[in-house]
């Protein structure tokens, strides 16, 4: 759940440090206070966009720090992104004035889209103007889906979709492009063809280079080692003897003073490393022997890869890997020019999808029926008393979202036939059933944290007092946050926040406090009265909060 949110240079927010509380808290105030700001501005902590119009005015920069409980799926998602976790998660974003923001989970940067991720493990938001888009066929269905649970099934059935229409594409791009794909592939047999008889390997082109150098200088190389060699040890004026003598001389030399031991050791050394040149350069005069076949051999070999680099346009060493890139080329383009082969794999894809969208219509028609009566029977106690709610799924065209089209039917009166939302509800009756299909959808939410941003508008009188019972109800298994100007809905809450506005130094500043027994009263009494507040409105809003249920 939320613990605290701190809010610096945001809006109209200098500053502002507030503690949560489990249950049930309502945020109120006059119009323009900043209420929504608050929603607003965690919403920034969760990934929303951001840009320079959300700096107070005169700031260089937004600040916005979000404290939360960590739950177990977000401390996962955490160690599956190599983030920290602790029992404690803290999201922080950063706005500039140039726009720019950066984010960062528990210290370390993130991105907007890993916040999203994030966000939708902690909380679920409400806005004020969700009753708008419930006219949309589009949130209808989202809704639906909410309420059953069915995002697994949503993207088994999208991955499905996806993997599908790719390969009909590519079916079809085959079936259309059959004369050019049919030449490209002649063209790229005949090249892998070429470069097959050549048979050219990793390497081989410095090898065959190395081997004709050594060949096409055999002569020289045997002269000059033979002429090494004498002059190593060959005769009493050899580098070897020479060597030998002096090594003994300063052995003799050596017994009459101990420091020529250096020099001593070096020139034993240098005797070995003699030898050892001798005897390699032996070996190497009894295995170099001019072969002209050999030299035959390697200049042909040198001038067929020639040959065939020039004839490609590359280097002779890239001639391996052109050859590995071409046949590459040619097994991709063979797969897909094989449309018996595209066919079987598009109707086996066909078939998944099928199977994945009959499951999704199957969760779908279970889950309109229990939503319907849930609905129907929230709409009694919401000043609708008789209506009929009806959720409908008819086919449609496959798409990612499924086969269903999915529409939310309501008759408001006894008596009437239920007909499309969008048709028959007014802008009271929108707003009601909004209210209803979110608190019902949000029973199921797995979510800690639910926020509803002034989503009673529309509403009052006892139908007021049976939302904020419903928020209150649902405050019990959830930390529920609500920005509300019904005094009815108010007095519900177990904790209680005033939003206010004040001049200084003539800028207008956002100011959030909580509120004790009697500070509640009074801002219940001024929701009740108005403009003007009388001991009788005072009276009102003590009774109301006497009433609540603790």
């Amino acid at each position: 759940m939320l613990r605290a949110l701190h809010i610096r240079d945001f809006v109209i927010v200098p500053e502002a440090e507030i503690s949560f509380e489990d249950g049930f808290t309502v945020f109120s105030g006059e119009t323009g206070a900043g209420k929504s700001i608050l929603i607003d501005a965690l919403a920034l902590t969760l990934g929303e966009r951001a840009d320079s119009t959300v700096l107070r005015q005169g700031a260089t920069r937004a600040e916005i720090t979000a404290v939360f409980d960590c739950p177990p799926s977000v401390a996962d998602w955490l160690a599956a992104n190599d983030l920290a976790a602790d029992d404690e998660l803290i999201l922080r974003r950063v706005v500039d004035a140039q726009g720019r923001s950066r984010a960062y989970a528990n210290g370390s940067p993130v991105n907007a889209s890993q916040l999203r991720e994030i966000g939708d493990h902690l909380v679920d938001i409400h806005g004020q103007h969700a009753h708008q888009s419930l006219l949309r066929t589009e949130s209808q269905r989202d809704m639906l889906d909410s309420h059953a649970g069915n995002q697994p099934l949503r993207q088994r059935v999208a991955h499905a979709w996806k993997a599908w229409r790719h390969i009909e594409k590519q079916l079809s791009a085959s079936e259309q492009d059959a004369g050019a794909l049919a030449l490209a592939r002649e063209k790229l047999e005949w090249q892998t063809a070429e470069l097959d008889r050549l048979a050219v390997l990793p390497g081989e082109w410095e090898e065959v280079s190395s081997s004709h150098s050594r060949l096409a200088n055999g002569q020289a190389l045997l002269d000059g080692a033979a002429q090494t060699l004498a002059a190593l040890d060959d005769d009493d004026i050899s580098i070897n003897h020479q060597l030998a003598v002096a090594t003994h001389r300063i052995g003799q030399l050596l017994r009459h003073d101990a420091g020529l031991k250096g020099v001593h050791d070096a020139l034993e050394s240098a005797q070995i490393s003699i030898g050892e040149a001798v005897s390699d350069l032996n070996a190497y005069v009894s295995r170099l022997e001019p072969d002209p076949g050999q030299l035959a051999a390697a200049e042909e070999r040198m001038r067929s890869i020639f040959e065939m680099a020039r004839k490609f346009h590359t280097e002779p060493d890239r001639l391996h890997t052109l050859h590995q890139d071409l046949k590459a080329q040619l097994a991709a383009l063979e797969a897909s020019t094989d449309i018996d082969a595209l066919r079987e794999k598009a109707a086996a894809l066909k078939s998944d999808y099928e199977q994945a969208a009959a499951a999704l219509s199957q969760a779908r028609c279970a889950a309109a029926a229990d939503l319907s009566g849930q609905v129907t029977r929230a709409m009694q106690t919401l000043a609708m008393q008789g209506g009929q709610f009806e959720v409908t799924l008819d086919p449609a065209p496959a798409a990612a979202h499924g086969v269903d089209q999915v529409e939310f039917l309501v008759a408001g009166h006894a008596g009437t036939v239920p007909r499309p939302l969008s048709k028959v509800a007014s802008g009271g009756e929108l707003a009601r059933i909004s209210l209803a299909l979110s608190v019902i959808a949000s029973r199921a939410a797995r979510v800690p944290t639910l926020i509803f941003d002034e989503v009673d508008s529309g509403i009052g009188g006892a139908v007021a007092e049976v939302v904020g019972n419903l928020l209150r109800e649902l405050g019990s298994r959830h930390q529920v946050l609500c920005v509300t100007h019904l005094p009815q809905v108010a007095a519900r809450g177990q904790h209680h926040f005033c939003v206010s506005k004040r001049l200084v130094d003539g800028a207008t500043e956002s100011d959030i406090a909580p509120l004790d027994i009697e500070a509640r009263a009074e801002e219940i009494a001024r929701m009740l009265g108005g403009l003007k507040i009388t001991a009788t409105t005072r009276e009102h809003a003590r009774e109301m909060l006497r009433d609540r249920t603790d």
